[in-house]
């Protein structure tokens, strides 16, 4: 029991924590979220399935594909639900990316359907044996790529020029501008990665849970409770918050049901923020008068 939610929570955790980051990226470079990224989630699923076993594309061509649709995705909400609230210097993009969310989930509704579709893994559908208990391909391909995804992200922001530029962004959008560095068109790259990750999430936690045009919108609301627990400008904290929600789910469904995991999971989220509002792996700052 102990190693069954052992697995499924580094799973659940690595999934999460991987969709959270494009909470953390969007708000480091814009001082904005994304409350459409559960949307992206499922975006991902659905574009993959549609491609990948309506129309029978092969996978090495629809999961790129799906993720590059996901990416498009991220660049209209940027432009159609922030950009234009952003300059005004109103705070209505937290409404409109929550309700461009959900023109897109019922738009899908309307042309994937209402029924849930099963997505079959690329990998080997037999579990490994692993210490007693039989392990998917899958369960230990998720954290292997949630974590290669998070250390190209640092490398990206630390070591590469486009990691400069978004730093310079971050630090003072004023004199980024006037370096020549386009801080419109940073923000909007940083809406299409977030998504890109949403969708990758999505498409890996497809196989493990049925495709349907709903399936994001707890993964959304979760991977932003990660996102608060680790400190919004924290991604390796990000990271480690998406791990321990993820073992706390698991081992609450192991042992007490199904029925009662949404009500410890967010009881411990509420108890968590109360000690620390700032996140568990973030620091407050001291101000020097």
């Amino acid at each position: 029991m102990l190693e069954i939610a052992l697995v499924s929570g580094l799973g659940l955790g690595s999934i999460y924590g991987l969709i959270a980051l494009g909470f953390t990226l969007t708000f480091a470079v814009s001082g904005t979220v994304n409350f459409a990224q559960g949307s992206s989630v499922m975006l991902g699923a659905v574009l993959c399935y549609t491609l990948g076993t309506t129309l029978r594309w092969p996978m090495v061509l629809a999961i790129p594909l799906a993720l590059l649709g996901c990416a498009v995705w991220g660049l209209v909400v940027e432009r159609f639900a922030v950009r234009p609230f952003v300059a005004r210097g109103s705070n209505a993009w937290l409404m409109a990316t929550v309700a461009l969310g959900i023109v897109l989930d019922n738009a899908v509704m309307a042309l994937f359907g209402k029924e849930p579709r099963a997505l079959i893994s690329v990998l080997a559908d037999e579990p490994i044996p692993m210490g007693g208990i039989g392990v998917y391909p899958l369960q230990l391909l998720i954290p292997a790529v949630a974590l290669a995804v998070a250390v190209a992200l640092h490398l990206v922001m630390q070591r590469t020029p486009l990691g400069l530029r978004l730093q310079a962004a971050v630090q003072n959008s004023a004199a980024a501008r006037l370096m020549g560095i386009d801080v419109g068109r940073m923000v909007a790259g940083t809406y299409a990665a977030a998504a890109l990750l949403a969708g990758i999430g999505g498409i890996m936690v497809a196989p493990l849970y049925n495709v349907s045009y709903g399936m994001g919108t707890l993964f959304g609301i979760k991977a932003f409770a990660v996102a608060i627990l680790g400190g919004l400008t924290n991604p390796w904290g990000v990271v480690a918050a998406g791990l321990l929600y993820g073992l706390v789910e698991a081992a609450s469904t192991t042992w007490l049901g199904s029925s009662a995991t949404q009500i410890v999971t967010f009881s411990a989220v509420i108890l968590a923020l109360a000690f620390a509002p700032a996140g568990l792996f973030t620091r407050a700052r001291r101000v020097r008068v």
